[in-house]
């Protein structure tokens, strides 16, 4: 019989982007039982209503309450910008993390200027999320968002170190670097495979990875709420993942995205 702290970790996003999270999870802590949902068929979220996004992630929440999880973990920056508050009613007493709340948290720990740059796609961007978690927090922390959207299709082209994928940055890099920020938040999670390219093209600025903070902020909550599985499994951690399609290409992205191979994948249909 499986305990409360043998229970899984629920992660979820759009897609295939989510699972640099789960990665980061796995490095984090490495004896928790993951379960993981990317709606690929449905993918993208960011051109949907604010009505349908609430619909699909109540849909994915349920399927997780089904896996029998002990928190949640939005790996999607539209979910969690868009229907975050929605989960958080849903969940109850449940830890409920998510990738912006997260990032804004660690870009506050890390700024000394109190200017920090947000990189993100059109739809983090224009929804204010991040400056308005950094800004509730700090009403005098001047935050620069950059919209980005050539880089998430380049990240699963799997050009990441290609030339162009660094001039493509490059340019999106410049009206954020004129504002003189020291902490940059790289804001979807498609990003943290291009770190080192931005760490070479952004000189002294901090760059905070939304997936290792995201997975640093799951281990403190499952800690302070006594959830940490403690003992390691007898035949390693279980990872399950699910997803509503597997689109040609996808064991190639995602094994590229979790750094290792992609196992226990299985198609559910939501809707």
């Amino acid at each position: 019989m499986t305990t409360p702290n043998e229970r899984p970790i629920g992660v979820f996003d759009s897609g295939v982007g989510g699972l640099t999270v789960v990665r980061a999870l796995m490095e984090r802590l490495p004896l928790e039982n993951i379960v993981y949902f990317g709606d690929t068929a449905r993918v993208p979220y960011g051109n949907k209503s604010r009505s349908t996004i609430e619909t699909y992630t109540k849909q994915i929440v349920d399927f997780l309450f089904e896996q029998d999880v002990k928190a949640l973990v939005i790996a999607c920056n539209t979910i969690a910008a868009v229907a975050g508050q929605r989960v958080r009613q849903m969940a109850g007493n449940m830890p409920v993390l998510d990738v912006i709340q997260s990032g804004a948290q660690a870009a506050l720990n890390t700024t000394h200027s109190g200017r920090i740059g947000v990189m993100a796609t059109s739809t983090t961007v224009n929804s204010n999320a991040y400056a308005r978690a950094i800004n509730t927090q700090s009403h005098d922390t001047r935050v620069i968002s950059q919209a980005c959207p050539l880089l998430v299709p380049l990240v699963e082209e799997g050009w990441l170190e290609h030339e162009v994928t660094r001039l493509t940055a490059r340019e999106y890099l410049k009206p954020i670097l004129t504002e003189n920020v020291d902490t940059l938040v790289l804001g979807c999670t498609h990003y943290p495979l291009l770190k080192p390219l931005l760490a070479s093209e952004v000189g002294n600025v901090q760059l905070v990875d939304s997936a290792t903070t995201t997975a640093e902020a799951t281990a403190i909550a499952l800690a302070k709420a006594g959830l940490l599985n403690e003992h390691a499994p007898i035949q390693g951690a279980d990872y399950r993942f699910y997803v509503s399609d597997i689109p040609l290409r996808f064991t190639t992205i995602g094994e590229r995205f979790l750094g290792r191979s992609l196992e226990q994948i299985e198609m559910v249909n939501l809707g």
